[in-house]
């Protein structure tokens, strides 16, 4: 770094002693660190905390551009918080859902303000000042509530914000761009155009429909607290695709990237000449690194997720300018204005469930069981002459649970295998991406549909706030069962003893032991028709997904119940469920107005893979 360069950052250093800044900036010199690279990672970090910084700045110790005199870009949002936030946010949900990624899904709900400019990192506080005074001057006129008028093209969907209210916004805007001029030397240019608050844009043109009807839903005329907030972002990556890493990764070779899981990469689909196929090559955010990494331990990640949030600014409906003027003392923290809380009206918020989610049914089919595998004889297989289990291949389950009469009840109720848990875990992932709520849980007594639930509840991080449901009405056709009794079940308080989350209290539509033994068609699918009945019933007032994990057949005859239909031809019914793969599911939502159940999209792409043979290396021997 040149000399004029350093003499720069001591003058900086030295003209903010006595204010707010040295209380991160000194410390951090103290740990050795040289005041450029400080105040870059204070700036990378949204200048909050000195441990935030000093992570930042150990783990780009091998950053190339670390000494680079790059500044961050700044924005000015107004956001919207509260119950239209919420509604806001099942709308990005439910249209991603529905109609797939779109250019708004890249960002959270906003109204920009102004477009991204730069600011030297040693002058960013000056920001904060200037986002403080131009809401402090706007404070009294801003209006109470922010009028959104549904605007849709071909291409666009969104609120536009129009009269007297959009010229009071656009009127802070100024006041800031004015602020930061005069403070912080910064060119700032507001937004003077239309306002307004995108909800889809570059969207297909066949979407369009559904995407007005789930806007349709949002009734922005509700009151909301909303909040100017600056963000910045890196200028250099700004064309760059973003990914996140799902996995860890340890590097094989001295080119490649270390990925812990959430890491996000800027990667130029432009300069990707040199990567094999499967691999790219990008830049870590937390490292500053540059290398190559495997594209299957990642995913699309938005655009906003790299951005950093600085400082906010909320106008509140609650208070008046006087009453806020008197908490501003006690409610500032980071150089953010917090008004004081006000209870939110309940009912207000049993309305907003009510449009936003509907009541709804996921059936899931379980994960692969190990008899699906390794056949009929799969006990023999991994039992020992004393009747202990062990593992003879990676695909059998690592252990097994206790049960009272040993391991041959495992004979007729055999558990996931390895693979089966994986793709328990994959669905509960992508459940959990996709952003619905679910609420309750109901499984048939089969272990494999039980370890089923527990993984997915796993991954839904809800494994110990949901307890599990145990519901036989919803077992197997046991006509399809071997033998001429039904097979030896898991007790609840087995289940229990064996980590599961089960709940003892939940009185079932058919008790484990009214089960018939090769029952038929039509007994089969009353007790199934009855057994949802009964699980629609114990959850009258959940908002969100009712999560029922059963067996291939139960997505027909769990299902067609609630759709209103009569049972299929058994032999129609036996030729669809031989199709129905591992984790196959199907979807019901709840229509009220119409007073119907539909079957809709579910909420996950199914999964697709192919199988894997034994292997034997004794055939690789000489003469075999």
């Amino acid at each position: 770094m040149a000399a004029g360069e350093t003499q720069l950052y001591a003058k900086v250093s030295n003209k903010h002693k006595g204010r707010s800044t040295p209380s991160l900036l000194d410390p951090l010199l103290g740990m050795g660190f040289p005041a450029h690279t400080a105040l870059k990672a204070l700036a990378a970090t949204g200048r909050k905390t000195v441990e935030e910084a000093s992570n930042w700045l150990r783990c780009h110790r091998d950053d190339p551009s670390l000494d680079d005199p790059i500044p961050q870009e700044y924005a000015l949002f107004l956001c919207p918080t509260g119950s239209l936030l919420e509604r806001l946010q099942e709308f990005w949900r439910e249209s991603k859902r529905q109609c797939t990624r779109n250019r708004a899904h890249e960002v959270f709900p906003h109204i920009t303000l102004c477009d991204f400019f730069t600011c030297e990192d040693h002058k960013v506080e000056c920001l904060y000042e200037a986002l403080k005074r131009a809401g402090d001057r706007i404070l009294g006129s801003f209006p109470s509530v922010v009028p959104l008028v549904l605007h849709s093209s071909i291409s666009y969907l969104g609120f536009f914000v129009n009269d007297s209210p959009a010229d009071v916004i656009r009127e802070f805007a100024m006041m800031f761009a004015t602020e930061a001029s005069v403070l912080a030397d910064c060119t700032v240019k507001p937004c003077t155009k239309q306002l307004h608050l995108t909800l889809a844009h570059k969207f297909y043109p066949h979407h369009q429909r559904t995407l007005e009807q789930l806007a349709r839903a949002i009734h922005p005329g509700h009151g909301c607290q909303w909040t100017a907030a600056l963000y910045s972002r890196d200028m250099r990556f700004v064309h760059y695709q973003t990914l996140r890493a799902l996995f860890q990764y340890k590097p094989q070779n001295a080119d490649e990237l270390t990925l812990s899981p959430g890491d996000h990469i800027f990667v130029d689909p432009t300069q990707q000449e040199e990567a094999s196929e499967g691999w790219v090559i990008g830049i870590s955010q937390r490292t500053g690194c540059r290398g190559f990494l495997p594209e299957n331990y990642t995913e699309q990640a938005s655009e906003s997720d790299t951005w950093v949030k600085h400082r906010t600014y909320t106008f509140s409906l609650a208070m008046d300018l006087i009453s806020r003027k008197d908490g501003e003392a006690s409610s500032r923290r980071n150089g953010e204005l917090h008004p004081s809380q006000t209870p939110r009206d309940i009912s207000s918020i049993q309305a907003l469930q009510a449009t936003i989610a509907r009541r709804s049914v996921l059936v899931v089919r379980h994960g692969e069981r190990v008899d699906q595998i390794f056949g009929k004889s799969w006990l023999q297989q991994c039992s020992t002459p004393d009747g202990k289990y062990y593992r003879p291949d990676l695909n059998f389950p690592y252990s097994l649970p206790r049960r009272s009469n040993g391991i041959k009840d495992f004979e007729n109720d055999p558990p996931l295998s390895s693979c089966g848990i994986f793709q328990s875990r994959m669905a509960g992932e992508a459940l959990l991406e996709s952003g619905i709520r679910v609420t309750s849980v109901f499984t048939s007594p089969a272990l494999r549909c039980v370890q089923t639930a527990r993984h997915i509840l796993e991954e839904l991080k809800l494994e110990k706030r949901i307890k599990i449901r145990v519901e036989p009405g919803i077992f197997e056709w046991t006509k399809w069962e071997s033998g001429k009794a039904t097979p030896t079940l898991m007790t609840l308080d087995e289940l229990k003893e064996a980590n599961f989350n089960v709940s003892l209290d939940y009185r079932p539509a058919f008790p484990l032991a009214s089960l018939l033994p090769a029952e038929s068609y039509d007994e089969y699918v009353e007790r199934c028709a009855v057994s949802v009945g009964r699980i629609i019933r114990a959850c009258p007032g959940d908002v969100g997904v009712i999560l029922i994990v059963s067996h291939g057949s139960a997505l027909d005859s769990c299902t067609r119940p609630l759709l209103g239909l009569p049972p299929r031809d058994s032999g129609d019914f036996a030729q669809l469920v031989r199709k129905i793969p591992s984790l196959g599911m199907c979807f019901c939502e709840e229509n009220k107005e119409e007073g119907k159940w539909e079957l809709v999209n579910p909420p996950v792409k199914t999964l697709t893979h192919g199988s894997n043979s034994a292997f034997n290396w004794r055939n690789w021997l000489p003469g075999s």
